[in-house]
C-alpha cells in the first residue's frame, strides 16, 4: 500500500521559500521598529544600552505578533489566544535573551559599546535570535493545518481552503437571505 504524498519536493521548497520572504518581510520591519526604538533611547534617554535593548526588543515582539499573526501566518490553525499568545511570549522572550545576550556580552564583556558598535552587536544578536524564532513560530506558535490526503489522482487542496471547509459541510444552514428565503 502506498502512502499519499504530501506534494512534491520542489512544492515544500516553494511553500518554505515564500513563508521565509513573508517572515522576512514581516522581521524586516521588527528590525527598523527595534534598531530605531534602540537609537531613539540611547540619544535621548540616559539608559543603559541593554535596558534600552530590551525596551526595543519588547516593542519590535508587539509590532512582530501582528504582522505574524496576520500576515505571515494568516493561514495557519488559529488555536485561540489562550494558546498562540503564551507560547508566542515564550519563544519571543528567549529570543531577546539571545539577542540581548549577544549585546550584553560585546558592551560588558569585551568593553565595545561606542554607537557603532552597539548597533553592530545589536543586529548580530538580532539576527541570531531570527534564527530561533523563525523555527519556534513556525513549529510551535502558528502550526501549520493538517494537509488533507488528496484522492487518487487528486490534485491537493489548499490549506485555506481545507480549513473553511468544514464550516460549510458542517450541516449547517447558510443564513437567510432575500434570494433563498
Amino acid at each position: 500500500m502506498t502512502t499519499p504524498k504530501r506534494g512534491s519536493a520542489l512544492e515544500r521548497v516553494r511553500d518554505l521559500a515564500r513563508e521565509v520572504a513573508k517572515f522576512g518581510a514581516v522581521g524586516g520591519l521588527g528590525v527598523l521598529v527595534n534598531l530605531g526604538v534602540f537609537n531613539l533611547l540611547r540619544h535621548t534617554t540616559d539608559l543603559q544600552v541593554v535596558r534600552a535593548s530590551v525596551i526595543a526588543t519588547v516593542v519590535a515582539i508587539t509590532t512582530n505578533y501582528l504582522g505574524f499573526r496576520y500576515f505571515t501566518y494568516r493561514d495557519r490553525a488559529r488555536t485561540g489566544s489562550s494558546r498562540e499568545v503564551p507560547l508566542f511570549v515564550a519563544f519571543s522572550l528567549i529570543g531577546l535573551v539571545i539577542e540581548n545576550g549577544v549585546l550584553y556580552a560585546a558592551t560588558y564583556g569585551f568593553g565595545w559599546d561606542g554607537p557603532l558598535a552597539s548597533n553592530v552587536f545589536k543586529f548580530l544578536g538580532i539576527g541570531t535570535a531570527t534564527v530561533f524564532r523563525f523555527w519556534s513560530y513556525r513549529t510551535w506558535v502558528f502550526k501549520a493545518l493538517p494537509q488533507a490526503a488528496p484522492a487518487a489522482g487528486a490534485e491537493p487542496e489548499p490549506a485555506a481552503r481545507a480549513a473553511a471547509r468544514p464550516a460549510r459541510e458542517s450541516g449547517r444552514r447558510a443564513p437567510a437571505t432575500a434570494g433563498n428565503k
